[in-house]
């Protein structure tokens, strides 16, 4: 058993803080204020969950915690999931063993989270860390783990990529996901603290594992497109299978392994994403077709569209490296406010 920490609230923050927790503590670092015992109901339907705050002890074997914890113990487990604040983070962080961290947070507000984690300064060093992160920076063009490695040693980083819904997750349905380090070792560990129902794969492309986490969403964009615009069955093949073919055209300039974008890092999660209204991405480009704004779009949403900034990163790279993206080049413009039909029929006219 070991104690996990999750860096990021969100929906697969959290939906990973559920699934590690049925074989580990975990810790959850959010700003916004998170009722945990929400998201899972009780396995147990004739118990309740209960909620205790802990101060002023030790840390020690019997998992007491520093400072004020919400601390929710579920009846099926002895372990627990508890938010935190980051000021208690290196206190439990320095006196867990062999602790191990998940970073959630969307790629877009990376950077400056870590620019401003002035908390993590002490620990950095011995910091083992998952990145659940995808997308390409804004502006830069930055690629996630380009932007961590800034702060951590690369061999303390490994990124989960793969076919995973949130929703799926939290509802303990069976997924298999892929863990790319160029540290074997540390991967291994990662994997051995998932639950029974998430296979893990263990693989070294970090860049492929990128890019097909960032791409698929953009695609996914595409997708929501065509559905809404019920061009039918062929055509959203057709869109799919160039999809795949564009985005790993674009990884082979940058290095990536083409075999990660014939498996779970890349078609699996592109063949998820785009055909399912449970993804975000696909339900912005759904709402495009019916004529609604983006802005609109995004504010109903609620949540973070991460192909909406990786749109432009890819598009730029494009642009600085001559490299031909045209689904993600035509999923710009619509973002831009193109006609959508425009769109597709530059599609059409295109040789892709």
């Amino acid at each position: 058993m070991r104690d996990i920490f999750i860096f990021g609230g969100g929906a697969w923050g959290i939906a990973l803080a559920f699934a590690f927790y049925e074989n580990n503590n975990v810790f959850v670092l959010s700003r916004r204020k998170l009722l945990l015992d929400t998201y899972r109901p009780p396995l147990d339907s004739h118990s309740h969950i209960t909620m205790q705050h802990h101060s002023n002890k030790k840390h020690n074997n019997t998992q007491s915690y520093d400072t004020n914890i919400h601390h929710h113990r579920f009846p099926s487990t002895s372990h627990t999931i508890m938010q935190i604040d980051y000021k208690d983070f290196v206190n439990i962080h320095q006196h867990s063993h062999d602790p191990l961290c998940v970073i959630a947070i969307a790629s877009a507000f990376l950077r400056n989270f870590m620019n401003q984690a002035t908390f993590l300064e002490s620990c950095k060093k011995d910091m083992k860390i998952l990145v659940a992160s995808k997308g390409i920076e804004q502006g830069s063009g930055a690629f996630v783990n380009e932007i961590l490695e800034q702060h951590f040693d690369k061999n303390n980083l490994c990124y989960l990529a793969g076919p995973s819904f949130a929703k799926e997750v939290l509802a303990k349905k069976p997924c298999a996901l892929v863990i790319h380090s160029p540290n074997q070792a540390l991967s291994q560990k990662y994997a051995d603290c998932f639950p029974n129902f998430i296979k893990t794969y263990i693989q070294n492309d970090v860049i492929g594992a990128e890019i097909a986490g960032a791409y698929k969403n953009v695609i996914a964009i595409a997708g929501g497109i065509s559905d809404g615009l019920e061009l039918g069955n062929n055509a959203k093949a057709s869109l799919l299978s160039r999809g795949l073919v564009e985005m790993a055209r674009f990884g082979d300039y940058f290095g990536a392994k083409q075999e990660t974008f014939l498996g779970l890092s890349g078609s699996g999660d592109l063949f998820l994403t785009s055909n399912s209204i449970m993804s975000r991405n696909y339900r912005v480009g759904f709402a495009l077709a019916e004529g609604k704004k983006l802005t609109d779009i995004l504010k109903e949403l609620g949540e973070v569209a991460e192909g909406v900034y990786s749109a432009k990163s890819i598009t730029e790279l494009g642009k600085k490296h001559n490299l031909y993206t045209p689904i993600a080049s035509e999923v710009q413009a619509i973002l831009d406010g193109g006609a959508v039909y425009d769109g597709l029929r530059n599609l059409l006219a295109k040789k892709s």
